[in-house]
């Protein structure tokens, strides 16, 4: 890494117009974690803070051209994998990872669904991006609805060990999409029990809650934390972010991810 420079982390995910997910939300929260963020989109996104209205996916050649002259220049702490709709992008991604960047840590958040309901990613995708992206994941960090589609369990816990089964190096399951009165994330590893966070369940419905905390956590894994340490890291920022919450439009609250520096 050139002199003075701050860790490099790879952002591949899409880009959504109002801000809230998306690589904006992915590049403020490496920024506040004293990274930079270098980023690939893998589509554009027609959305607000209410409804998704549709998605227009990368063209391969263009995509994998992009993530070429990147890597051949800059060198990568860490990756971070967010909105992966597109089978052909998506294996571009594997082979990326499975070369080029073999060895940094990587965080896979399967974006399946949207905040407003909108279905990204059907089951065959799903499917590929377990088969083909997993294994090569440091940490993933789905939510609840998310990590039982993806291991086919019901039970969290079952879940997760499912998905290390698959591959993960480790899961984070966030509890934000489950009833009960405080949010409860749990850390699964292998070859130790889990780690289990309680937070408070803040009032409203927050739009990148979901990408801020991954992008923090990549971010956190490329300064060199362990996944426990970058783990309680990430979920302490993110809840920062919606405990400063903003409303900017009809729907979902931003998270503020630069209230550190608001005061």
């Amino acid at each position: 890494m050139p002199e003075h420079a701050k860790p490099v982390v790879l952002i591949i995910a899409g880009h959504d117009p109002s801000g809230g997910a998306g690589i904006q939300a992915d590049i403020e929260s490496v920024a506040a974690a004293g990274c930079h963020a270098a980023t690939v989109i893998t589509s554009l996104t027609a959305q607000n803070t209410e409804r998704v209205g549709g998605v227009i996916h990368q063209r391969p050649e263009h995509f994998e051209e992009q993530l070429s002259l990147l890597l051949e220049d800059m060198p990568v702490q860490a990756c971070k994998i967010g909105l992966l709709a597109d089978p052909a992008l998506l294996e571009i991604t594997a082979r990326t990872l499975s070369g080029d960047l073999r060895g940094i840590p990587v965080v896979l958040d399967p974006v399946i669904t949207a905040g407003s309901g909108h279905v990204f990613v059907d089951t065959e995708l799903c499917e590929a991006m377990v088969r083909q992206l997993l294994p090569l994941a440091t940490a993933a960090t789905p939510n609840g609805i998310e990590a039982r589609k993806l291991s086919g369990r019901d039970n969290l816990d079952e879940a997760g060990a499912v998905l290390l089964e698959k591959g993960a190096g480790s899961v984070l399951i966030t509890g934000g999409h489950e009833t009960g009165g405080d949010i409860v994330n749990t850390l699964y590893r292998k070859d130790a029990a889990p780690v289990r966070y309680t937070w408070e369940r803040l009032p409203g419905s927050y739009h990148g809650s979901g990408c801020t905390l991954s992008s923090h956590l990549a971010a956190r894994l490329a300064r060199g934390d362990d996944i426990e340490m970058a783990a309680r890291a990430a979920q302490e920022f993110t809840q920062g972010a919606l405990r400063h919450a903003r409303r900017y439009g009809r729907g979902q609250l931003h998270p503020d991810r630069g209230f550190r520096c608001d005061g």
